[in-house]
Order: structure tokens, then C-alpha cells, then sequence
């Protein structure tokens, strides 16, 4: 990753969530390269926020989202899937930007092994932890040398960003912090 996407991630976790619509993100597990381009996010403040998992203050289970821009904090919900997401801010300023969505662009054959179907590979937080290998040992890891890899965006022009309410948040509900880019990366971007 370079220093310009770090830098996007150490100001507001709403701009830096904006920011990292087109980026990619890369995992290299067992030999095998993976590469989404994402094109859903959803924005987590800290303290201020009832609907981020550090609303109530640090705990072993959030404590990756008071680390410093380019942390991961990776965390299971239902008991069933990973979800990911990248801290943004300042160290001891919890807030994070949850992968929502992407465009698988290399190693579709493997995320579809690993998802056992050929559609639907990255279209939601589980989806893309399964598809690209990410558990729960990648929570507290840099986007910078870790498991999971942040890089500039892909060479896509302008693109128009749609705003609207978090997917199953009732707390906070009322912040259009989720961020899309529909129809922005194509399979064009597509290779095996």
C-alpha cells in the first residue's frame, strides 16, 4: 500500500470510507492470489456512533479498532462468518470501515472453490471473508505487510458514490454511511 491510500485512512472514517471505493484488496493464502475491487463500504465512528462495536469502549473482542489507520479488525458474527473491516483515524480513536462488497478481478476460479459457487463471490461482509481466505487470525494485522492487502485503486476514472442507511443497523440508522458505487467496475476488470 502506498503512503496516499495510508493517508486517506488516518482522517474521518466517513471520507476515508468514500476513499477506499476502488481500492483493492489482495490475499495470497496457500499459493493461491485473490483480488476484489471494492465497491461497497459501510462507516463505523467510535464512541460517538451506537451502532460501532466500540460505542461501549475498548473490549478484547474490538480492541484491533483502537489501533491505528490500516488495521484490520476481523470479527465473527452469528457465530457462522468473518467480517472484515479497515480501522481508519489515529491510534485510541476507534473506527473502522466494514468490506461490504467487490469485484472479484483475480483469482475467480479459487474464490469459487472456496465459496463452492460461481456467482454471488463478494457481494456481502461473509462472502468476501470466505472468498478471499480471511478468518480471524488477520484481526490486528496491517493492510500494509499483513495478510490482507490494501492497494490504490483501480484504474477505473471518476465514478459516481450513492449514500444510504446501513444494512441491519437500528441504532445510528439514521447516518447514510453505507457507500456504494454501483455499476462502476465491470467484469472488464475480470481475470482468473
Amino acid at each position: 500500500m502506498t503512503r496516499s491510500v495510508l493517508d486517506r485512512l488516518e482522517g474521518d472514517v466517513v471520507t476515508a470510507a468514500k476513499a477506499l471505493l476502488g481500492c483493492r484488496l489482495t490475499t495470497r493464502v496457500d499459493g493461491h492470489e485473490t483480488t476484489i475491487v471494492l465497491d461497497e463500504v459501510e462507516a463505523y465512528g467510535g464512541s460517538d456512533d451506537p451502532a460501532s462495536h466500540a460505542y461501549r469502549g475498548r473490549t478484547p473482542r474490538n480492541a484491533a479498532m483502537f489501533a491505528g489507520a490500516g488495521t484490520l479488525y476481523v470479527y465473527r458474527i452469528y457465530g457462522m462468518h468473518w467480517c472484515a473491516n479497515i480501522v481508519t483515524g489515529p491510534p485510541g480513536t476507534p473506527a473502522a470501515v466494514l468490506i461490504r462488497g467487490g469485484v472479484p478481478i483475480t483469482g475467480i476460479e479459487t474464490m469459487t472453490r472456496r465459496r463452492g459457487r460461481a456467482t454471488n463471490l463478494a457481494d456481502g461482509p461473509g462472502k468476501i471473508c470466505e472468498a478471499l481466505a480471511i478468518t480471524g487470525e488477520a484481526d490486528g494485522t496491517s493492510v500494509l505487510d499483513g495478510p490482507l492487502r490494501l492497494t490504490e485503486r483501480a484504474d477505473v476514472g471518476a465514478f459516481r458514490i450513492e449514500e444510504s442507511p446501513r444494512i441491519g443497523v437500528r441504532a445510528g440508522a439514521d447516518r447514510l454511511w453505507r457507500f456504494t458505487a454501483p455499476d462502476a467496475f465491470g467484469s472488464s476488470l475480470a481475470t482468473t
